[in-house]
């Protein structure tokens, strides 16, 4: 697994909107930060959670300058099914991460082991990337439980901005 070290520049990530449109962190400009969060799929209860949880924040994020996207190894039909059955309105999915770029990100891996999970998809991810596009910081998960709370995300980004806090983990 490849370690990605905040300071250094992101790997690339480029995936499909809902929308049908390429994006690609690359071309975002964000005042502060993308928040790029990986989700493990449509088969995920927590993952509905979580999506909505930020969906309802998104907002808020961007108001502290952070744009959110939502990204996974779906593909097109289960994102759709994503957005409808999980009532996400504001939060940009977007679908088709390869093994290749969850792998570049760090991100884990699964096999599917019960029915409605797709053969292959990772496991939850958060990170925080610079307008520059170098990594401020991430969390990586090795299963579905225990999500970051998005309340103390936003504080954390008042509070790096307010102190010029710099990523730790670079070493």
């Amino acid at each position: 697994m490849r370690q990605i070290r905040p300071g250094q520049p992101a790997p690339p990530l480029e995936v499909t909107r809902l929308d049908g449109g390429p994006w690609r962190l690359a071309e975002q400009r964000p005042p502060r930060f993308t928040l790029v969060l990986f989700y493990r799929g449509l088969h995920c209860p927590i993952c509905r959670v979580q999506l909505r949880d930020l969906d309802r924040r998104v907002a808020t994020f961007r108001e502290a300058g952070v744009e959110p996207v939502a990204v996974s190894m779906d593909d097109a039909e289960r994102a759709r099914r994503s957005r409808e059955e999980w009532g996400i309105a504001e939060l940009p999915l977007a679908w088709g991460l390869d093994e290749a770029t969850a792998r570049a990100w760090g991100l884990f891996l699964s096999r599917g082991i019960k029915e409605g999970e797709p053969a292959l998809f990772s496991e939850p991810g958060l990170f925080l990337v610079r307008p520059d596009g170098t990594l401020y910081g991430g969390v990586i998960q090795t299963m579905p439980f225990t999500r970051p709370d998005f309340d103390a995300l936003l504080k954390a980004v008042e509070f790096i901005e307010a102190n010029g806090y710099p990523p730790r983990g670079e070493a």
